[in-house]
Parts: C-alpha cells; structure tokens; sequence
C-alpha cells in the first residue's frame, strides 16, 4: 500500500517569494529546485515523485522540508561546510603582500609570482590566489604625469572651457605633429596559436624606409580632421601647415579661430604669422601636460588603425596610407567628449601598502 505523503503548507507570507523564484530565470538551479520542492510538497505530491521530477534523492527532499521547517527562508542558503582545513593562513597573506614592498632579488627589477614564492617559500597557486584577492596585478603598468607648471589651473581652465563652452562665433582647433614615423616593411599573415587560435603575425626581421612627420589638426566641434604629411618638422614647415588650415576651414575674418598647442620649440615664437592673422589666437596647454589637447587622442586611434599592421615598402606608401585615411576618417567625423580623469596624491605610492591599508 503507497506510503501517504505528511501533510505540509508554506506559510503564506513565503508563498509569493517561493513562486517569484521559482520562475526566475536569473536565480541559481539549486536555489529554483528548493523552491520547487516547497512548492509541490504544498500540493501534496509524494516525496518520491518529487524526487523523481528534479533528479535528487528523496532524503535531500526531505533535508529541504525540514530546513525549512526549521529556519524559514532562510533554507535557501547553504549550510557551512568544513570542507579541507586551509594550509595557509592570513598571516602568510600578509607575508606576500609585505615581500612586495621589499627589494627584489638582485638582478631583477620587480617581483612576479615566481619570485616571491621562491623568496617566501609558498607555491604559486597561494601567491596568484592571493595577489587576485586583493586585486593587485604585479605585470600590468600604468604611467602618470604631473605638470609642475605654476600656471597649471589658469590653462587648464582656459584649453577646457573651450571644449566645454566654446566662444560664440569661434573654431577651436586642437593641433600637433607626429613626428619620427617610421616607413617599416615586414612580411605579415596568420598563424595558428599554441590553443589552436588564429593570431594576426609579422616576421621579427623588417627593413625601414625612412621617416616622415604628420602635422594635424582637429576640428573639436565637429571631429573633423585635417593633415599634412611632411619631412621635417621646422617652424617653416609648421607655419606652411597652419597657412593649408586656414585655406581649409575658410579663413573667414568674422571669425576667430582659437588653436590649442603644446609648448614645443616650433608652436612659439610665431608672432610674425598671427600678426598676419589677426582673428587666429594660440592657447598653450600646461607644461608636461599635452594630453589636454585632444588631437592626441585622434594620433592614437590612427597609429592603432594605420601604423601597427602596416606594411610600407616606402615613404611614398606610408604617406599614402596616412593621407587615405586621413580622407576616410573626415567623412564620417564624430567629436570626442571630454572626459579625463584626475589622479589624486593619494592615489600614486611607492609601497603597496600605503594603498592597501
């Protein structure tokens, strides 16, 4: 004779909750079959047949109803478990991140995973896990760069305000040189990786064909690019530039056009051309601080795009290659939006632990 099931009810301010996790599709498949056992011990349905349905034991269906017979919600959450007594402590946590802070072993310019454990006699596996922990990356490098210019604020605000509130009846353009491109052919293709992935390769020998210089400027207002490729980067060719940019944007003498410069030697010392160019006027960006100016950005995006993978066989090609996409970008142009972000004192420390404790 059949075995009657025990009676069994969900109190009723669980009810809801159950039947909202159980239609979760975001929830755990432990958490969504717990539900469900309450949830058919409720109708009435046989242990067994609930055993059945979710593929479990019937003692862990029962271990279910007394949980939560026992503790309420709280039977969705896991018991503790012993699980294996831990071989290493908190205080050889605190050894790993110490050791960072001293010298590396000589001849070595920084630690890695190898080293410390070598130097603290722990394996691998606790010195990753423990770098992971403390979200601490020993190979990745970030760099900084802190202008001592006692004027900083006063150009920062003014190079600032005209990305964010430009004058009425005005063009900002942000302008600068990349200088020393080099003209490198290599041979290039596909390989299969060591995971049997396929990875773009060059061959490590290449031949190099000379260097050329890129003056450019952009438009902030609307992203639009415009470029000179040249030889040299003299203040004689800098000024030819400016003079092919003013014959581009117009040069319309309602206008004024407010030009953004670093401090290098060439971007000075041009008084004889503004004076030819009254409605032009030059804002320099704080020493040691040229990432202000956006055309940095835009340098960045075209050697990631042009330069990396390229293969010029010469000048001439390199010059090609810029000058296309030079083209290609301005007829799609899109402005950049200003968004830097501060690096506070605190947030720079020789020793890992002034930024962890």
């Amino acid at each position: 004779m059949p075995r009657k099931a025990i009676p069994f009810a969900i109190r009723e301010d669980d009810r809801s909750r159950l039947e909202e996790i159980f239609a979760s599709k975001n929830e755990s498949r432990t958490r969504v079959d717990r539900c469900r056992i309450l949830i058919e011990l409720h109708k009435g349905t046989p242990v067994m047949e609930i055993a059945s349905q979710c593929a479990i034991t019937t003692n862990t269906v029962r271990n279910v109803r007394e949980r939560y017979q026992s503790v309420g919600m709280d039977f969705l959450k896991d018991l503790p478990r012993p699980g294996r007594p831990r071989k290493y402590t908190q205080d050889d946590e605190i050894r790993v991140l110490r050791q960072i802070d001293a010298p590396p072993p000589p001849g070595h310019a920084s630690w890695d995973g190898t080293t410390l454990s070598q130097a603290l006699d722990l394996p691998d596996d606790f010195i990753w896990a423990t770098l992971r922990k403390h979200n601490i990356c020993l190979c990745r490098r970030r760099s900084w760069c802190v202008s001592t210019d006692p004027q900083f604020d006063k150009k920062a605000a003014d190079i600032i305000g005209l990305y964010l509130n430009p004058p009425e009846n005005a063009i900002v353009i942000s302008v600068d040189e990349k200088p020393g491109i080099q003209a490198l052919s290599r041979t290039q293709g596909y390989v299969y990786g060591r995971n049997g992935a396929i990875l773009r390769a060059y061959k490590s020998t290449y031949r190099r064909n000379g260097t050329l210089n890129l003056f450019a400027a952009l438009t902030v207002a609307s992203g639009e690019v415009f470029g000179k490729v040249t030889s040299h980067k003299r203040r004689p060719d800098f000024q030819a530039f400016l003079d092919d940019l003013m014959i581009d944007v117009g040069d319309d003498q309602s206008i004024d056009y407010h030009i953004i410069v670093d401090n290098y030697c060439i971007h000075k010392n041009n008084d004889e051309w503004l004076k030819k160019h009254p409605n032009v006027f030059f804002h320099y960006t704080p020493t040691s601080a040229s990432w202000l100016n956006q055309v940095e950005i835009w340098f960045n995006i075209m050697s990631r795009k042009v330069l990396r993978d390229g293969n010029f066989d010469s000048r001439e090609d390199l010059k090609a290659a810029i000058e296309n996409y030079i083209a290609n970008y301005s007829e799609h142009p899109h402005p950049f939006v200003w968004r830097k972000r501060e690096v506070k004192g605190s947030q720079i420390a020789d020793k890992l632990n002034n930024l962890i404790n």
